[in-house]
């Protein structure tokens, strides 16, 4: 190993504190509540994969790119993550963020932040005369059921020899929890690895991810 380490880091509930991709859903769904409300317990119960839940969530809503670009824009990215970002970067530490969201607010809120040569990885969002449609540039490699799999960012990272860490908040991290060296976790993903039994270290917000990457891990 090259003595690196490599922060995968999920961005809606996580770099972005408030989940961008599911309010952009609610917003644009039309009304249709119940319908996107059964998608979503769908998914958490496991009986529909996250790649499905994209499609079927896209099938209900109607936007603009310059209306869903202005909404995603009243959202904010926690404080403490450029800090952060920059830092390890420049230490020599690889960051790089794995999302199931979607690129166009993902790149605009790096960009906004400064930070728009930080490499990520997300869904991708075509927008044609008010209807959207999901395109997974990234499916390829994974498990199959997630639009943009975690795991294989984190594989081919702990292959090219960085120690791997994978930051996240929900359920869509849960493949690139069980593939990564260590799990700096919170919310339903720091639920589900106490349930799985895979070990989580509890982050509040970036801020402690910048702790834990001075003091709390091996050194070399």
């Amino acid at each position: 190993m090259s003595g690196r380490t490599a922060f995968l880091c999920d961005f809606d509930g996580t770099i972005s504190p408030r989940d961008i991709g599911a309010a952009f859903v609610k917003r644009f769904s039309n009304g249709r509540d119940a319908e996107r409300r059964a998608l979503f317990e769908r998914w958490m119960s496991g009986t529909m994969g996250h790649r499905e839940l994209t499609l079927a969530e896209c099938a209900i809503v109607t936007a603009r790119e310059d209306e869903a670009r202005d909404f995603a824009r009243t959202f904010e990215l926690d404080p403490h993550f450029a800090p952060f970002a920059r830092a390890a970067i420049a230490r020599g530490d690889r960051v790089m963020v794995v999302s199931e969201g979607f690129e166009f607010y993902v790149a605009d809120h790096l960009a906004r932040a400064g930070l728009d040569g930080v490499p990520f990885a997300a869904n991708r969002l075509v927008f044609d005369r008010g209807r959207v449609t999901p395109e997974f540039p990234h499916a390829a490699g994974g498990c199959g059921e997630c639009g943009n799999c975690k795991a294989q960012h984190v594989r081919r990272l702990a292959a090219a020899g960085f120690r791997t860490v994978l930051v996240g908040d929900g359920l869509s991290d849960r493949c690139g929890a069980r593939a990564a060296d260590v799990v700096l976790a919170r919310g339903s993903l720091l639920e589900w690895c106490e349930r799985e039994g895979i070990p989580a270290t509890p982050f509040g917000s970036f801020a402690d991810v910048v702790l834990w990457a001075r003091e709390g891990r091996e050194v070399g």
